[in-house]
């Protein structure tokens, strides 16, 4: 099923520790593009300027993105400057030149108007509003802002929020929206805004999301998933944003919306962030197989859950009936070397045969 980006496609120049680069491909609305197009077909609303070329345009439909909504507009793309030095967490920002995208006004093709899903990336929230009230058969609606909004237009965006299915923010910004230090505090507040689940990213720690009573399913009880340490990261850039993708792009492939695909979308969100902070820009999403997907999708499972087969040598604890059991069980094992029977205790986990 469809999903339509509305956001920015820019131009950044970007410099860490790896090394730097001018004049690359990105914007969020192009991150996240890319990355949702592993599991959808994702349709884009954004504005350029005179200088991207249809080389740039080519890298969006290489992966099957529809740029139709992509509006050419006279005067300079969007272009963004920024360093990260030892923190990758946080960038310096050495300029910001909005050109054409300060003119924004999204635009949504006739064609796009059929779309199921739609994510609101980091925009105006009047805009974001507009958008959502122009494309009205979307079965899902997932947002982002910021601090500058929150701070600057927080009447504005607390009338978006009404409008919005899950929010999909960092950890600053949740507190900074909800009013608390706390965070499940702030995330309870942020949901009594409008949203039914608040997302909400940590950076090198994973993500959470919190729902609201009954919200996709029963309860409210949150669900955390972690992230994959990365050996090298060269660009954090475009991290969340390609989470973003990857999150909305895999509850888009989804026939139903429930508590367990929202879940499992935290953890394809953390893959396609994971793989895009490989690389400066966009490279890395570019080049992407579903294999290497759906691979670095079982060693973030790996991370939480235990092995498929869960069979333990009898440790001292276990009852004679479970020793009796794990016996029997083992004869058709194919771990090679099975666990004692309790060793992932350490790690909060149940054993699943006691």
């Amino acid at each position: 099923m469809s999903i339509v980006v509305v956001g920015s496609v820019a131009f950044d120049t970007i410099a860490s520790p790896s090394g730097k680069v001018e004049d690359v491909l990105g914007g969020a609305a192009t991150y996240f593009a890319l990355a949702a197009s592993y599991f959808t077909s994702v349709r884009v609303v954004a504005v350029v300027g005179e200088d991207f070329t249809p080389e740039y345009e080519n890298v969006l439909k290489k992966r099957g993105v529809d740029t139709r909504g992509i509006e050419h507009a006279k005067g300079k793309t969007f272009r963004w400057g920024g360093q990260y030095h030892d923190n990758l967490n946080e960038a310096k920002t050495d300029f910001t030149e909005l050109n054409v995208f300060e003119q924004f006004r999204p635009r949504i093709p006739a064609e796009y108007q059929d779309s199921q899903f739609l994510f609101l990336a980091n925009i105006h929230p009047d805009l974001q509003a507009a958008v959502r009230r122009d494309i009205k058969g979307v079965r899902l609606t997932g947002g982002d802002t910021m601090n500058y909004w929150i701070n600057r237009t927080r009447k504005e965006l607390t009338e978006t929020l009404k409008l919005v299915d899950v929010l999909v923010i960092n950890d600053t910004e949740a507190k900074a929206l909800g009013g608390e230090t706390n965070l499940p505090r702030a995330a309870h507040k942020v949901l009594a805004l409008g949203p039914q689940a608040l997302v909400i990213k940590h950076g090198e720690y994973g993500a959470t999301i919190f729902f609201r009573e009954g919200a996709f399913g029963v309860g409210r009880h949150p669900f955390r998933a972690p992230a994959l340490p990365i050996e090298e990261v060269k660009d954090p850039t475009g991290a969340g944003d390609s989470f973003a993708g990857g999150f909305m792009g895999y509850i888009a492939s989804q026939e139903e919306l429930n508590r367990e695909v929202l879940k499992r979308a935290l953890f394809y969100g953390g893959v396609m962030g994971s793989f895009a902070v490989e690389q400066f820009g966009t490279e890395r999403l570019q080049s992407l197989t579903r294999e290497e997907i759906e691979a670095r999708f079982q060693i973030f499972r790996e991370l939480t859950h235990p092995p498929s087969c869960f069979i333990f040598t009898a440790a001292m604890s276990c009852s004679t009936a479970t020793q009796s059991r794990i016996s029997t069980l083992r004869a058709g094992c194919s771990t090679p070397a099975p666990r004692a029977c309790c060793s992932w205790a350490r790690f909060g986990y149940r054993c699943l045969i006691c």
